[in-house]
């Protein structure tokens, strides 16, 4: 039961899936046997999409290129017409592949006699997850054939040409219709651009035990409700506004609109109490707005420690709107002073960009930054793939760093991740960031832990933005975020909600 709840959404390394499929082996599951699965459920995903046609199975010299062996013989068996075309030579093959590749009955043809005149339906079992380096030369030009032509193509694992661990495309990489992967998926599977490659993923069970998991502990998950949902802040009977936290927002004096949206979002997600402190010039715009939020005046920055200074504030958001500035800076350095859960956004980051270990040393509150990856160059030096530059900019500054996008990944300086994959493009929109900073001060305020109130904000605010469709703007996100919560709640009653 652990395994099959506690890592239900993890996200395997492609080592780590070595791993799984050693220790299914080891635990008395035969190799073959877990070819044999994959090729099935290959075959079984096919079935359910296409009516019989004409087949082109492409095998690499790897395992991978096993599985496609026994998809070949499967639809071979129930009929299909199947071409299928081999990377290298069959004396070479070893292991299970071999075995497979004996077990084909017709003719193995040269990858260069790959034919898609007629536009067959390939099938990619060429080299999987584990490709290290760009395709080339004949396969390289199969590769670019195949998408030009805009063919039908199922991945087995991974797309061939896409890293299974970080989603880059290695030079060139097939864009499939569907990709069939095995017992848990990768991160490459839901980063970009290697999402966009793998069209519908399926993860097929080909009876590799959850229990391998335990020892294989692993850190990177899928954002799912099943990560956090049992946490997420729901008020009892005694509940009051005191009680479900009061966060306290700090606005800009020219763009004051991003506090606003910041709380309104804070209060939809079950915040009791949003302050905004704003200055005289912007307090009449910003109270003209939503009359349940307060409004505190601060001329100046004693005025604003004086906010601080109750402790019933306990979450401070500072960033959306405030300006890029030495009054900014010194702010955010107050609240982690005062002890302040806190969330750093937009200019509250990119005013530390000529000194950002000042703000890593200063952080020891809980905090959760959000840069979008220009803020994020502008206070870290990290290069590399999105998810490993996120967890090394966690473990460096001692926050949760929530680096936003498409596909934006959740760390922890611990080394725990989540990549999120439900945020629609129409959330490419002035505001929205403002909206995802206060949903999660609006967590924090009742008390979520910063990786939890990170990934749940993250999970409703594209759930939400999803559930308005078409011609969404920032304020319709903050409208959906009770219809998502309602939902969220009715499945922790009934135990669902494992889904992405």
């Amino acid at each position: 039961m652990r395994s099959t709840t506690l890592f239900a959404d993890a996200l395997l390394t492609v080592a780590e899936m070595y791993r799984a499929d050693s220790a299914a082996v080891a635990a008395g599951v035969p190799s073959l046997a877990l070819m044999e699965a994959a090729g099935a459920a290959i075959v079984r995903e096919i079935r359910r999409r296409w009516r019989p046609r004409p087949v082109t199975v492409l095998c690499g010299p790897g395992n991978n290129g096993g599985d496609g062996f026994v998809a070949a013989r499967l639809l071979a068996g129930q009929g299909w017409p199947v071409r299928l075309c081999l990377l290298g030579d069959v004396s070479t093959l070893r292991g299970d592949a071999a075995v497979n590749a004996a077990r084909w009955a017709f003719a193995v043809h040269p990858l260069d006699d790959a034919r898609l005149e007629g536009e067959p339906l390939i099938v990619d079992a060429l080299f999987g997850a584990g490709l290290s380096r760009a395709p080339d030369g004949p396969v390289a030009s199969l590769i670019d054939a195949i998408n030009r032509q805009g063919l039908d193509c199922i991945g087995v694992d991974v797309p061939s040409g896409v890293h299974g661990d970080t989603g880059a495309v290695l030079g060139t990489a097939l864009t499939c219709r569907l990709t069939v992967t095995f017992f848990r998926r990768k991160p490459g599977h839901l980063l970009l651009p290697g999402r966009e490659r793998a069209g519908e993923v399926i993860v097929a069970d080909i009876s590799i035990p959850a229990k391998v998991l335990d020892d294989i502990r692993p850190t990177v998950f899928a954002n799912a409700p099943a990560l956090w949902l049992e946490r997420l802040p729901r008020p009892g009977a005694e509940a009051h506004k005191y009680t479900r936290g009061h966060a306290l927002i700090a606005a800009g004096t020219e763009m004051s609109g991003a506090a606003r949206l910041a709380a309104d979002a804070a209060r939809r997600i079950g915040a009791g109490l949003v302050s905004v402190a704003a200055h005289p010039d912007a307090r009449g715009i910003i109270a003209a707005g939503s009359p349940g939020t307060i409004v505190a005046t601060v001329s100046d920055e004693a005025a604003f420690d004086a906010l601080l200074a109750d402790p019933r504030r306990n979450t401070v958001l500072l960033g959306p709107g405030a300006g890029a500035s030495e009054q900014t800076r010194r702010r955010v350095l107050a609240a982690l002073v005062a002890g302040k859960s806190c969330v750093f956004d937009a200019d509250a980051l990119t005013s530390f960009r000529d000194a950002p270990r000042v703000l890593f040393d200063a952080i020891a509150s809980p905090c959760v930054l959000t840069p979008h990856e220009g803020e994020f160059a502008r206070l870290f030096r990290f290069e590399g793939d999105k998810l490993t530059r996120a967890r090394a900019a966690a473990a460096a500054c001692g926050a949760v760093v929530v680096l936003k996008g498409a596909d934006t990944v959740i760390a922890d300086p611990g080394g725990r991740a989540a990549i999120n994959e439900g945020a629609p493009p129409e959330l490419a929109t002035a505001g929205s960031g403002d909206v995802l900073a206060g949903m999660v001060a609006g967590l924090l305020a009742q008390g979520l832990l910063p990786f939890d109130a990170a990934c749940a904000a993250a999970w409703i605010h594209g759930r939400a933005a999803a559930a308005f469709g078409a011609g969404l703007i920032a304020e319709d996100v903050i409208g959906a975020i009770p219809q998502v919560l309602t939902v969220l709640r009715t499945s922790r009653g009934n135990g669902a909600m494992h889904d992405q």
